[in-house]
């Protein structure tokens, strides 16, 4: 399959048609009516530019039998394998108006349960009782993220920008990547369809320019094992039994 070399070389892939509409449709009923009946929630954001629901597997899991359909458990284990789960997960929705553009960035840090002095773990945090912390960039080059589309995405509303290749350069501050030298895609995805990436993927998006809502569910995964002491916080082991 072409996109597992893709993966590879370039740090990322887009695949369309993942899921039919009957799926988006009955993912987006579940979340309008988990929004409407909590919204108070602590995991949710809510903002004129943006509005957010983090541990989005644990908040809304009705979702992931509509989510980890045969289509999307065959990507995952004809592309990486066996023994991946679920890490962390946040739904976007960029509404038609909005603002909010994210600027060039890595993805450094992993949710864990726990803050404890460990070697190669740093630049911890915490936020409503959730921790974070940029783990060795062993762990970091061997996850994966997929973000799934549930509407048309383009230049015009927010598509990811990326930097192809920039996950084989390791961890790096954005002043040292020579963007002179470097190719930028603009990652337009159709409704139904997935965009996969490396964590350490250089990505960014801008402002809404053409009225056009944006939303996505982003989920991170690994099948690695944290150092003795702490653990994924949003662990989430899944298979075809579990979400059917």
């Amino acid at each position: 399959m072409a996109h597992i070399s893709e993966i590879d070389k370039e740090g990322f892939s887009i695949i369309n048609n993942v899921f039919t509409e009957n799926e988006i449709e009955n993912i987006i009923s579940l979340i309008e009516n988990k929004t409407a009946n909590n919204p108070e929630n602590s995991t949710f954001r809510k903002s004129e530019d943006l509005f957010a629901i983090r541990q989005f597997h644990k908040e809304i899991p009705e979702t992931l039998p509509f989510i980890f359909n045969e289509n999307l458990q065959h990507i995952i284990t004809s592309t990486f394998g066996e023994g991946f789960f679920i890490t962390k997960s946040i739904y976007f929705d960029k509404p038609e108006k909005s603002n909010w553009f994210v600027a060039y960035h890595q993805d450094l840090t992993i949710s864990v349960d726990k803050k404890i002095e460990i070697n190669d773990f740093h630049n911890w945090t915490v936020k409503q009782n959730q921790f974070a912390v940029q783990p060795s960039t062993e762990i970091l080059e061997n996850n994966f993220t997929i973000r799934i589309h549930i509407d048309k995405t383009t230049k015009d509303n927010g598509a990811l920008k990326v930097i192809n290749n920039s996950h084989s350069k390791g961890v790096l501050r954005i002043e040292n990547l020579d963007f002179e030298n470097e190719k930028e895609t603009i990652c337009e995805v159709e409704k139904g369809g997935i965009m996969i990436m490396k964590p350490l993927l250089f990505h960014a998006s801008n402002k809404t320019t053409n009225n056009e809502r944006r939303r996505v569910i982003h989920i991170e995964f690994s099948r690695q094992e944290l150092p003795l002491g702490i653990e994924w916080s949003e662990k989430l082991e899944f298979s075809v039994s579990q979400v059917k």
